[in-house]
């Protein structure tokens, strides 16, 4: 894959097998016992499945037709365009590291990098945390046979009729008897999955065509010790929980999609530690699967994955063909996001403490930004000055410091635009609850270190449109009160900009700096 190495800013966790870091990361829960009791696509193509090769036997349980597609010929959101001089990786310099060294670990010429960062010359001084862009040398391209269209990947308007636990129940497979301590409390096979489809906005038909491609838990009642230990793959680093072991593939899935949609191109690490890179022209959520498969495979087993007797002879097995269930565009390009207001009262002020960065788990797009309230500087005592709603809607999400605002007031937690509030602590006399409606500016709860492991309180605020995260930074940047998000070449950091106002992101509690006050306008 290409990594982006970040500095640590405060304390961090790890999520999936993944280093988080504080501003707005998600603690891994507690398991304390499980129970058993048995180039840019315009528009995007339709999606067909060859199917000489496989067991074409209908699907087991007939599948709801999803909410309709938006009528007339919108164009999607454009994916960018791969860079013309060649692909690139990203590395934050350390203590004592040169040009020179740079040169020699990535098998280059320091021209190159000079070039690539636009730097001022061989000599030029680089500082450390300083993210420099350094070439990809690959012999070797992805597959560029369209998988999955983006509305099965993401949890979006195509599932708004899918009944999980109905499909579940129809299967009678080991998935069905399945329950497992979550988070304080015991969830089912079906509320687990439906919990990280939530929580890390990725289809369910997905989570569980790979859940039975792996494991064999989705049809088959009686399974192999191997089956029940590793559900999704002998890779996934989390053995024994499925919600562990389904987060770490939901955020791989993730991390393929929104990386090819923030850079046009996507490299892929195989198991076998082979490097291959995504052909030109693909859709992202074609991208994400082609990621999730790539963590359990060499060459050769990737192209058996990805091939009509692979993972899409299971899916197509259980859910027939995919096109039925495009929703097209997800994103049109034509989209603006509606006004919101500073999530805080009037007259009050925040501490903008971190830019851009993911909006659930690192894989996600860096779709939230973080504020600090003024009466808890670096602690975690509970704030007591209120979060409150940026616009008019619906809560879809109360639970475990996580807060899910559906603004078209649907109901739905797939469709249009979906307001995250993460880190918040309800109001003890009347906390907010699904299903209630609330106006702009009225109480979320409190900025508290609740739902995730931070040194100090704060909200973690995000958007999802039609499911899927939207950065902060654009192509619809996030906009609260005037105070626009300028996009970001290094997680947590970035600007919010009011005309000539500018405000910095800061880990610290300087007015001139990072302090932002709700004026009402």
């Amino acid at each position: 894959m290409i990594v982006i190495f970040i500095r640590v800013k405060l304390a961090a966790c790890v999520v999936g097998g993944l280093l988080l870091f504080v501003s707005g990361c998600r603690q891994a829960p507690t398991i304390e016992k499980i129970e058993v009791s048995r180039t840019t696509v315009d528009p995007q193509p339709t999606f067909t499945i060859t199917t000489s090769n496989i067991n074409d036997r209908a699907p087991l349980l007939p599948t709801v037709a999803p909410v309709a597609s938006p009528t007339g010929n919108i164009a999607p959101m454009p994916i960018p365009t791969p860079p013309a001089d060649g692909l690139y990786a990203y590395h934050t310099v350390t203590n004592g590291e040169s040009l020179t060294y740079l040169a020699d670990i990535y098998n280059t010429e320091i021209e190159t990098l000079v070039k690539l960062n636009q730097l001022d010359g061989p000599d030029a001084l680089i500082n450390i945390d300083q993210v420099l862009r350094v070439p990809l040398q690959l012999d070797k391209t992805a597959p560029d046979q369209r998988l999955l269209p983006d509305s099965e990947v993401v949890y979006g308007p195509s599932y708004v009729n899918f009944d999980i636990a109905a499909f579940v129940e129809s299967q009678g497979g080991y998935l069905n008897e399945y329950t497992e301590w979550v988070d304080a409390e015991t969830l089912n096979g079906a509320e687990i999955v439906e919990r990280v489809a939530e929580q890390y906005s990725v289809g369910p038909r997905l989570l569980l065509a790979l859940l039975e491609y792996y494991g064999g838990w989705v049809t088959n009642s009686t399974l192999d010790a191997t089956q029940i230990r590793l559900p999704l793959g002998d890779k996934n680093p989390y053995a024994d929980s499925l919600y562990l072991a389904m987060t770490f593939t939901a955020n791989r899935i993730n991390a393929g999609y929104y990386g090819y949609k923030r850079d046009g191109f996507w490299v892929f690490e195989l198991a076998d530690r082979s490097r291959v890179v995504t052909q030109p022209g693909l859709n992202a959520g074609t991208v994400g699967l082609q990621n999730l498969l790539s963590v359990h495979a060499d060459w050769e087993t990737w192209q058996q994955d990805l091939g009509p007797d692979g993972f899409m002879a299971t899916y197509q097995a259980l859910f027939g063909d995919p096109a039925a269930y495009e929703f097209r565009p997800l994103i049109p390009n034509t989209l603006t996001q509606p006004e919101l207001s500073l999530p805080w009262r009037e007259g009050k002020g925040f501490y903008f403490t971190s830019g851009p960065h993911a909006g659930f788990v690192d894989g996600s797009a860096w779709a939230a930004i973080d504020f600090g309230p003024p009466d808890v500087l670096g602690s975690c005592f509970y704030s007591e000055e209120p979060v409150t709603a940026a616009a008019d809607g619906v809560v879809v999400v109360a639970r475990n410091g996580e807060v899910y605002l559906d603004l078209d007031g649907d109901g739905n937690i797939q469709t249009g635009w979906v307001l995250f509030y993460l880190h918040t602590v309800a109001d003890t006399d009347t906390p907010v609850s699904v299903g209630q409606h609330l106006k702009q500016g009225d109480v979320i709860g409190y900025a508290s270190c609740e739902g995730g492991l931070s040194n100090s309180s704060h909200l973690h605020f995000a958007r999802r449109y039609n499911g899927e995260w939207m950065a902060a930074g654009g192509p619809v940047p996030m906009n609260l009160s005037g105070w626009e998000v300028q996009p970001n070449s290094v997680p947590y950091d970035g600007q919010l900009v009011k005309g000539t106002d500018i405000r910095d992101s800061c880990e610290c509690w300087e007015p001139d700096m990072n302090l932002i006050v709700n004026t009402g306008e």
